[in-house]
């Protein structure tokens, strides 16, 4: 059966919440799952990505985070680059690449990789080149996470799903919760 690459974007929630579920699904299914995190840092301290505390317990499941640390505090945030951003986003941009070319998985979520270009830690160009090098042996399901999309990708995607947001709590300034946004 022919794999697909999938895309789940827009400024709704619920992109990495879909992609999470989809692995959850497949590791139920006794699949090989990965799942690369771009710009979503740990200082190996504090974990601020609720969803990683039980995905470090899946044996089976490879989480490969990258990024330096962003949440500064309970509802405080960086959101400006600094020096070593774009280093880590290379990191996760060839981790993404070796994982594709091993052809060892049966589902690969790219977690924030449109966000990375969005804050211009990536190019349009490099996320491009990764489905180039996916598109020569579709060996996996490949899921790709973000906020944009742009016409060259959804024309490679077999399913692009766009999470918008239509009301949303946070537009009456209450806080995120553990466990819920985070």
């Amino acid at each position: 059966m022919e794999n697909r690459l999938h895309i789940y974007y827009g400024y709704g929630k619920g992109k990495t919440t879909s992609a999470v579920g989809l692995a959850v699904r497949a590791l139920g299914a006794g699949r090989r799952v990965a799942i690369v995190q771009f710009d979503k840092g740990f200082d190996g301290v504090n974990e601020h990505y609720s969803e990683r505390k039980i995905l470090r317990l899946l044996p089976q499941l490879q989480l490969f985070p990258f990024g330096k640390e962003r949440v500064l505090g309970p509802n405080a945030f960086r959101f400006k680059n600094e020096p070593g951003d774009l280093e880590e986003a290379r990191k996760a941009l060839n981790k993404a690449g070796e994982l594709i070319g091993a052809g060892e998985l049966d589902l690969l979520l790219l977690d924030e990789i449109l966000a990375a270009v969005m804050t211009k830690l990536l190019t349009r160009e490099d996320v491009m080149g990764l489905v180039e090098l996916y598109n020569r042996a579709r060996r996996c399901e490949l899921v790709l996470t973000g906020h944009q999309v742009w016409p060259e990708l959804v024309e490679k995607a077999d399913l692009v799903t766009e999470m918008r947001k239509e009301k949303h709590y946070f537009d009456r300034k209450l806080p995120s919760k553990e466990g819920i946004e985070y």
